[in-house]
């Protein structure tokens, strides 16, 4: 059988190392009221490179001056082995990082101590001590933006969660964390292959389609192929079927189950599939050397630039963070 889904999009990682630096990039929080607790470089691997406020009510004040959505960490620190993977992966990926910091009011409470506002907010918010993380989502009056949920622990989960927030704040859901969610999904998505007689175009034409979450050149069946990973409740089979042969870059479809909904010829995809090496992936990207130092790309990025740079530089910037975009600038 094919790949799965989640170890084709990890296989971006062929495209030159320089593209997935994982430098952060740190600004100052927006509102001052929500008083920062301690430099990132000495903060608790438990609570990872995230600049965390340790003012309840000045954050719940900045809340209704800026908009932004309370975001409280209820987290044990010094943490076990489970607290400290979370801080370590998920508050410390880059992106996470800056959509925390930029679109949300973030609040640190630790519930493991007894004294201060800590066991005080512990009571108040029903909150268990010596607990693993909690992530919960306030209004500006300190009650649920959205419910409570427990065991929020990965990188898409907190994704997910960030962007529910966002949504219920009516809140604009910056286009890079859909990517992290996207990107780094183990469930839903789907795969296909097209031959076609460049895989370079092939990679260029589809990587354009929403729900299009990766894609990799690669040899099949004799054929150059363009894979591709997708989200069907976004993208159906066929509409993308019937894009890539109006886009010239279907000759035959492979599915790996077999189902084909077009009249092109069809195949299954085996493990007999092969990846193209990475010179010959995202082909527009690594031509345009100004991408190549934009720190913490993921996949669905890296796709994104590699369909959208050749119609110039716009189209690409909007799905990269700020952060990010600050060092094409630099």
């Amino acid at each position: 059988m094919p790949r799965p889904a989640a170890l084709l999009i990890a296989s971006a990682v062929a495209v030159p190392a320089i593209l997935l630096a994982t430098t952060a990039l740190h600004s100052e929080p927006a509102s001052p009221e929500n008083i920062v607790l301690i430099p990132h470089r000495d903060q608790p691997v438990e609570v990872g490179q995230v600049a965390w406020g340790r003012n309840f009510d000045g954050a719940l004040k900045a809340s209704e001056t800026s908009g932004k959505p309370v975001l409280v960490l209820f987290q044990e620190v010094p943490g076990c082995s489970g607290c400290q993977d979370f801080g370590k992966e998920v508050l410390s990926h880059p992106l996470i990082v800056e959509a925390i910091e930029s679109a949300f009011e973030p609040v640190l409470v630790f519930n493991n101590r007894s004294s201060g506002q800590d066991p005080e907010l512990l009571k108040r918010y029903n909150e268990p001590s010596w607990n693993y993380q909690v992530m919960r989502f306030l209004k500006p009056d300190g009650e649920d933006l959205i419910p409570r949920r427990d065991r929020i622990w990965t990188v898409p989960a907190v994704a997910e969660r960030l962007i529910e927030a966002l949504e219920a704040a009516d809140r604009p859901v910056p286009a890079y964390l859909q990517t992290v969610r996207a990107s780094e999904n183990t469930t839903g998505l789907a795969e296909v292959a097209f031959s076609q007689y460049c895989f370079w175009t092939g990679e260029h034409k589809l990587g354009q389609l929403d729900g299009v979450v990766h894609t990799e050149a690669g040899f099949f069946d004799g054929h150059e192929v363009t894979r591709v990973v997708y989200d069907p409740s976004v993208l159906p089979l066929k509409t993308l079927a019937d894009h890539a042969v109006k886009s010239d870059v279907a000759d035959r479809i492979y599915t790996t189950d077999g189902v084909n909904p077009t009249a092109l010829p069809a195949g299954r995809l085996t493990e007999a599939y092969r990846a193209a090496p990475a010179s010959d992936q995202k082909r527009q990207l690594i031509r345009q050397p100004q991408w190549r130092n934009v720190p913490a790309l993921n996949a669905m990025q890296l796709t994104k630039i590699n369909a959208f740079a050749p119609r110039g530089a716009d189209a690409a910037l909007q799905w990269l963070s700020p952060r990010q975009r600050a060092v094409l600038d630099q």
